[in-house]
């Protein structure tokens, strides 16, 4: 929690305290800070006092957002803090919006509590007396890294299946049998897609063990509804290579291994981190057994951009997520092709206009290079390839082309449906090292309009 918001937390605790209320500290913010991770968004529950009054109260001092009044929710712009009145939910349906919201100002802390899904999660904390309120046990769950349902209202919403898969990853948790049993009951299939996104956003982000968050889904007997996932589990691979054991058990190897090695630039982990998940969905439907009693995955990589592509179908809409994964999916077993046949710039510039990044790429063949304990990692084709496209630079970047519409205007060509392939043409005879300046790219201009004409 930062200096501002500190000063704002106690601030409103005691413009709260003051007209009778109480504000506490929920949630995360509190479930984090006893472990000792820091937080920067702050949720706070006003008990006592009815919304008019607490947005009366708290209006001369802050700039709030009142998008979520209607269910009692307000939000302290530029801090990071959200303040709601403990309210009433009951189910009404199958759908996640099949929910009735009262607001209720008069419920207790642990009433409260109640409705949230894990014992965890269930912790408050007064700012002005440095107390504690944990009717559900969940300092000493934390302590024994216990992942618990509070009650059977979990089962109101199916999303918390995945939330407790992320949680497991994050914080290193054991789930209780009784919650396990609870969840496998449930389904995601009224679920909202961005729902489910933001669960597999904070595994792939936030995951310390992913493995872990994995193994949980497993154990609900959720992977059915990811079969892409499921196909993994049971595929054998050559045990020559990979003594770990399956697909399934390599793949969690390789998560871990790049959560270890995430950048903390987002996006860039958020793409490397799904290309990892999703790198060997080829080999389910490519695994054979030879006539010399070897397993072999013939082009698994090439194969699984449509399995990797029906799984990200499932969880995102986001255009720009399938066209920097998918790529990483079908290259990934590139870096190591390239250094053994030790390729010239060509070869590496047209790997890295296919991929975007070259650098993604070798992290993505790094978690795979180590995914396969007990043997030790050996990957010099990364070392390699970076030190390549960086004398190329082209190691965080493609291949910017050099020859642009405007070059065609200028030698007297109209625009027209031929200026795709023209300059297509010419981008491919770029990569291949034909041209590598404007000058030589005017020239070899002329020598293919001539021939296009």
């Amino acid at each position: 929690m930062s200096d501002p918001q500190k000063a704002a937390v106690l601030h409103v605790a005691k413009v709260i305290r003051d007209l009778g209320g109480r504000a506490l500290l929920v949630g995360g913010c509190v479930r984090d800070s006893l472990l000792g991770i820091p937080s920067k968004d702050i949720d706070m529950e006003v008990y006592g006092l009815d919304a008019d009054v607490v947005e009366s109260a708290l209006a001369p001092h802050y700039r709030i957002d009142t998008v979520g009044r209607a269910f009692g929710v307000f939000i302290l712009k530029g801090l990071n803090i959200d303040l709601a009145l403990p309210r009433r939910e009951s189910s009404v349906g199958p759908k996640h919006t099949d929910f009735e919201v009262q607001g209720d100002p008069s419920m207790s802390p642990r009433e409260a509590a109640s409705r949230r899904d894990f014992t965890i999660n269930a912790i408050s904390h007064d700012p002005l007396t440095g107390e504690d309120i944990d009717p559900f046990n969940g300092t000493s769950d934390l302590k024994s890294r216990n992942l618990r349902h509070i009650s059977e209202a979990f089962s109101e919403d199916p999303l918390r299946v995945l939330r407790g898969m992320q949680f497991v990853a994050r914080f290193g948790l054991s789930a209780a049998p009784e919650t396990i049993e609870l969840c496998r009951a449930l389904s995601p299939q009224y679920l909202p897609m961005e729902r489910l996104w933001e669960e597999w956003k904070k595994l792939i982000l936030k995951g310390k063990e992913i493995s872990l968050g994995l193994d949980f889904l497993k154990s609900c007997c959720w992977l059915k509804y990811f079969p892409e996932l499921e196909a993994l589990d049971g595929c054998q691979q050559d045990p020559e290579w990979h003594p770990e054991g399956d697909v399934w058990t390599h793949t969690l190897h390789c998560l871990d291994a790049y959560a270890t090695q995430r950048t903390g630039e987002q996006w860039e982990d958020l793409i490397v981190g799904l290309a990892v998940l999703c790198h060997d969905m080829g080999k389910p439907e490519t695994t054979y057994t030879d006539e010399d009693g070897r397993i072999r995955s013939p082009r698994h990589d090439v194969l699984g951009v449509p399995v990797a592509t029906n799984f990200l179908e499932r969880i995102t809409r986001q255009k720009k997520i399938f066209e920097e994964v998918l790529p990483l999916v079908k290259q990934h077993m590139r870096p190591l092709s390239l250094y053994r046949d030790r390729a010239g710039d060509s070869a590496i510039r047209r790997l890295a206009a296919r991929v975007k990044r070259i650098d993604r790429l070798v992290r993505v063949a790094h978690a795979d290079n180590s995914g396969r304990p007990p043997i030790v990692p050996n990957f010099p084709e990364g070392k390699w390839l970076l030190d390549r496209t960086a004398q190329l630079s082209i190691q965080d970047n493609a291949p910017k082309p050099i020859l642009q519409g405007r070059h065609l205007i200028d030698l007297g060509v109209k625009p027209g449906p031929k200026f795709g392939k023209i300059l297509d043409l010419a981008y491919d005879a770029q990569l291949g090292g034909v041209f590598s300046s404007e000058e030589q790219g005017y020239e070899y201009l002329k020598e293919i309009i001539d021939k296009t004409q």
